[in-house]
């Protein structure tokens, strides 16, 4: 249970890293990229040659009804999911057939990084339903689902979790937004501006044209980051004075040597945009009322990433069930209080 909760938690700390899962053909958990041609966005703009990736474990079964998708979170990679899945783990791949999709600007699926037609900046600002609305292309059209057991996903996963149940509704069972938000609120808007601005205001960043990494404002936005991911009393318990330039020094590195600026730039602006309720004239209760699957809301109690208001308050309007996570972890508490999760979630998705 330890190596398990120090996998996840590591994980989580990358949310300036990335997560991953593979196809049904060939070995588990192996990166595919399928195809999509030239993919429309909501604000009327596209990416061009537009690709996916994602990675598959377990068996479809007969009736294809046991398939469960995983997005991933803010910076995430499929890779870096792979940890959820397992016999005890958040996704049992003996029972599902799990897919874990590289959300659009990861640095896998196409990425401001990776875009040889439109890279940097040039590359088109896109939204959280953007990123859902090409899982399920990835759904219908290369893996030919006409339904999906369950959704879920953890952070940036989260609100895409979210914006799956209203905007297919009827498409899954269940869905399980965990540490998520159907909107962001004007605190966590502030934390994602401040990392925006950090990377903006590094000369080196230049618009997004840099020949070098901008270290100064990734350093900076990695601080932002790192100072939100969990809690005061976290932070206090697991780091001492002595031990802090090492573990400063360390999470910089990390955040330099994981993520593209101009990816993480596009990301964050996904998120700042995202509303569920924006197709229904603002209104969070018309929102929720086109909702049809069964819900399980995870928040965290103490949360300074993501607050947990928003999820609360849409999971009353739905009657959800909660699963309140109470650590002092912040959003780092589904890698705390794994165990509660996994057993939660399991329970949830059998019944």
């Amino acid at each position: 249970m330890l190596v398990k909760r120090l996998i996840f938690v590591i994980s989580a700390l990358s949310l300036v890293g990335g997560l991953a899962w593979a196809a049904p053909l060939g070995a588990q958990g192996q990166l595919r990229m399928a195809s999509l041609g030239n993919f429309h966005l909501e604000n009327g703009e596209a990416i061009r040659d537009f690709r996916i990736g994602y990675r598959t474990f377990g068996t479809l079964n007969a009736a294809k009804s046991n398939a469960v998708l995983m997005p991933t979170w803010f910076t995430g990679t499929s890779k870096e999911l792979e940890g959820a899945v397992g016999p005890g783990r958040l996704i049992d791949p003996s029972k599902y057939f799990v897919i874990l999709v590289d959300a659009i600007g990861d640095g896998v699926t196409s990425s401001p990084s990776n875009s040889k037609l439109q890279p940097r900046m040039s590359f088109p600002r896109f939204t959280i339903l953007d990123m859902v609305r090409a899982e399920h292309e990835l759904a219908t059209r290369v893996l030919k689902l006409r339904h999906l057991h369950a959704v879920m996903g953890i952070s940036m996963g989260g609100m895409q979790t979210f914006q799956w149940m209203v905007a297919y509704p009827h498409f899954m069972d269940e869905a399980i937004p965990i540490v998520g938000s159907p909107k962001l609120t004007s605190y966590d808007l502030l934390l994602w501006k401040a990392e925006e601005h950090a990377i903006e205001a590094d000369c080196k960043w230049n618009h997004g044209n840099y020949t070098s990494m901008p270290v100064a404002g990734m350093r900076a936005a990695a601080d932002i980051h790192t100072l939100n991911l969990t809690t005061p009393a976290y932070r206090v318990e697991h780091t001492t004075p002595q031990a802090f330039p090492h573990f400063l020094s360390s999470t910089e590195l990390q955040t330099m040597r994981s993520f593209d600026a101009n990816d993480w730039i596009r990301q964050l602006q996904a998120m700042m945009a995202d509303d569920v309720s924006k197709p229904f004239g603002g209104s969070m209760r018309k929102a929720a009322a086109v909702v049809r699957a069964r819900v399980l809301v995870v928040p965290a109690q103490q949360d300074h990433m993501v607050n947990p208001a928003p999820a609360i308050a849409f999971a009353k309007l739905i009657h959800a069930k909660i699963l309140l996570l109470t650590s002092d972890c912040g959003h780092l508490s589904p890698g705390c209080e794994a165990g509660l999760l996994d057993r939660t979630v399991a329970q949830f998705l059998a019944e």
